[in-house]
């Protein structure tokens, strides 16, 4: 089966063509500024050459038109035609409490995705859109939803409630969500495949670590408990965003410097993280080259990023009581190996000893990190959320 897999944003549509029985990845690309000056889409020719093209592109569904465009281009594409599409797969980022796994999309289902929408204000609406793009486009092709937050759903309510007024619940949802979900139900899995281990009585911590990063604790294949909450704002520090922080020194802020609920959003969502705090950057490359050369504030950075996973790890080995497993994933701890040794150092208490000199040379590739003699099997599998979407469309579909 052929399926597009597309993830909308407020700005950009990413997508992949895949052949979901032999998991090839045909093309890929993506759709930057929609709806600002410079718009423009990236991709991979059928020759694989990377090509751009520069236009206007106003809104999603024109957006989407020009990634079907280019797939069936005479030159250029991969498809001869958009009759060879057998589903489409979207990324939606928030299901709430109504959706615990992917589904097929139909009416109802929208209206579902739509009342999640003061959950995820940016993301949700942008993720109907590339819906509503298809719809129109192809009326009678298959479209499946995955959600980010489903594999958060097996989560017992003492991980997920906040401590507040049950009727804040009641009326509103609060509560912790989770994120990443399909990225940690992927890398759960394929860590255990990849050390032939059973999900039956296995203890995995997975740290999906990027610019975004969350950390979840899955016991028996299913997760129990996970960093980020309402939000992905909640959690460990990460490039823009703050991370874990006391709800007095929020409304201390907001005071002190006269923002309301829009500007406070925005500090924590924005300006803060490795950027807020090493004054340099988002982009861990720079803040930790900054560190190595001796900026105090890049250090500083770089040791509040680590400690933080560190703490979330050890609080994670205590809720599942212990850990087999610890898997890291995504851009930061795929590729950076300084980060992952300084992640792992000093966690021989709970089993972890890293074999420093193989972690050294592992950038993006599955791979056992930890030494021959660590209880705990350190693993790095590099995620592939894209090929998860499809591998749920295509089960759904068929």
């Amino acid at each position: 089966m052929k399926i597009l897999v597309l993830n909308c944003g407020s700005s950009s549509i990413k997508y992949q063509l895949i052949e979901s029985d032999t998991k090839e990845v045909i093309t890929k690309g993506g759709i930057e500024k929609i709806g600002l000056p410079g718009a423009f889409i990236k991709y991979n020719a059928a020759n694989g050459e990377k090509k751009t093209i520069e236009q206007d592109i106003p809104e999603h569904t024109v957006g989407v038109e020009l990634i079907f465009k280019v797939l069936t281009d005479p030159t250029d594409g991969a498809l001869k035609s958009l009759q060879e599409l057998d589903a489409v797969g979207h990324r939606v980022v928030h299901g709430g409490e109504k959706f615990a796994e992917s589904v097929l999309i139909n009416d109802e289902v929208l209206k579902q995705i739509e009342a999640c929408n003061d959950l995820a204000p940016l993301h949700n609406p942008a993720n109907l859109k590339g819906i509503a793009a298809v719809t129109k486009l192809l009326p009678n092709l298959p479209q499946v939803a995955v959600f980010d937050t489903a594999f958060h759903q097996t989560m017992p309510a003492k991980a997920y409630m906040y401590a507040i007024p049950y009727a804040l619940y009641d009326k509103y949802a609060v509560r912790r969500y989770g994120f990443h979900g399909t990225s940690h139900r992927y890398v759960s899995a394929r860590a255990l495949e990849f050390l032939g281990m059973k999900a039956e009585g296995s203890k995995v911590i997975t740290a999906h670590i990027g610019n975004g990063g969350s950390l979840a604790a899955v016991k028996d294949g299913k997760c129990v408990d996970t960093s980020m909450g309402l939000t992905p704002l909640e959690g460990v520090m990460m490039g823009t965003r703050s991370g874990d922080i006391d709800g007095g020194a929020v409304s201390f802020i907001m005071k002190k410097e006269g923002l309301d609920a829009d500007g406070i959003s925005n500090l924590l969502n924005k300006k803060s993280g490795l950027a807020g705090i090493s004054c340099k950057s988002s982009d861990m490359r720079e803040v930790f080259q900054g560190k190595v050369d001796g900026d105090p504030k890049c250090t500083l950075a770089i040791d509040m990023y680590t400690y933080r996973i560190k703490k979330y790890i050890g609080s994670y080995a205590a809720a599942l009581g212990g850990c087999d497993v610890l898997v890291f994933t995504a851009g930061v701890t795929e590729n950076q190996a300084d980060i992952r040794e300084m992640v792992c150092k000093d966690m021989e208490w709970m089993g972890i000893k890293l074999d420093t000199a193989k972690n050294a040379t592992i950038h993006g590739v599955e791979a056992v990190i930890s030494a021959p003699d660590s209880k705990v099997k350190v693993v790095v599998i590099p995620t592939d959320e894209e090929m998860m979407i499809a591998s749920d469309t295509k089960a759904l579909v068929k």
